[in-house]
């Protein structure tokens, strides 16, 4: 992602409605999983610390914030509870099995190999160990912000869900969010393109009204995403496990 990028991400995640909608949804899914004092928690590509505020409400006793960018660690280093530790998705610096719960929201995506990047999710957590994985939806949806985050691709539900099982991860749920937002956020990026608008980051395209106003939406939206079960929207969830069988 680019320094620019980095920055703006820092300076809006705490009130922008996408990481507010997105850490609704987050805290909705892990609330389910009930977990445990003793969990050991892994949130790969945590870049500037914005899934922080729901991972230190689970009460877990260890937070690892793992990220390959130093300057996206510096902006959550204050962060209490968590261990940030510099390092590749594809190349995780911990035993194997180690893990109880591995959180990888929008980070895939950047990566060449994102099957070795699951391989290595299965390798870390235990057997059993729980995982949820968020990417971006649809290749039309491709925009700006693609762009400045040095995505490699956007996932359908039939590219994305094959590369689980042989990696070693059971899926137990895919769903789509950010559905009610698909056609204006489509137009919108449609729109950049076309004008060769110069975009920073789409995060700093925003107003105080603006957001009031899609983050309304949006937590409608993660509301309802896993009861309507849409056939498109802007990201992809899987939550799953890492198999208790040995994989062959």
């Amino acid at each position: 992602m680019n320094i620019d990028a980095v920055t703006i991400e820092a300076s809006v995640q705490r009130t922008h409605w996408w990481f507010e909608g997105r850490r609704r949804l987050l805290g909705r899914l892990l609330k389910d999983l009930d977990p445990k004092p003793a969990w050991r928690v892994l949130d790969v590509g945590a870049g500037t610390g914005a899934n922080l505020p729901v991972l230190e409400s689970l009460g877990v006793g260890r937070v690892i914030r793992c990220d390959l960018s130093v300057d996206a660690l510096r902006h959550a280093s204050r962060a209490k509870r968590t261990v940030p530790v510099r390092a590749d998705a594809c190349q995780l610096p911990f035993t194997s099995g180690s893990i109880d719960l591995l959180i990888a929201t929008d980070v895939i995506e950047h990566l060449d190999d994102d099957q070795g990047a699951l391989q290595e999710f299965a390798r870390v957590l235990r057997p059993g160990g729980h995982f949820v994985v968020t990417v971006p939806a649809f290749q039309s949806l491709w925009g700006p912000q693609d762009i400045v985050a040095h995505h490699r691709r956007r996932y359908r539900r039939d590219t994305l869900l094959p590369l689980f099982q042989p990696a070693g991860l059971r899926v137990a749920r895919c769903f789509h969010f950010n559905y009610l937002l698909f056609a204006p956020i489509w137009a919108a990026r449609k729109l950049l393109l076309a004008l060769r608008v110069p975009v920073s980051s789409e995060n700093a395209i925003n107003g105080r009204l603006l957001n009031a106003v899609l983050t309304r939406v949006f937590f409608l939206d993660v509301d309802t995403a896993t009861r309507v079960n849409a056939p498109f929207g802007v990201s992809l969830c899987v939550l799953g496990h890492r198999a208790r069988e040995p994989h062959t």
